[in-house]
């Protein structure tokens, strides 16, 4: 299923972490979100702001 937001279980299994952690993580980008003036949802991270921080985006990074 391809939406729009992941949601904790989501991202822990797609970086291979615990669920605490990728909670952080969830927080963390969520955060940066606000900061940029985006309504955020706790718990839930949208998945094309996931791919960009995480080097899956379509900027290459070095």
């Amino acid at each position: 299923m391809n939406t729009t937001f992941m949601r904790v279980s989501d991202v822990a299994t797609e970086l291979g972490v615990s669920k605490s952690y990728a909670y952080k993580i969830v927080q963390k980008l969520n955060n940066e979100l606000k900061e940029l003036g985006y309504i955020t949802i706790a718990g839930r991270l949208n998945r094309k702001y996931f791919a960009e921080k995480l080097c899956y985006g379509e900027k290459e990074r070095m």
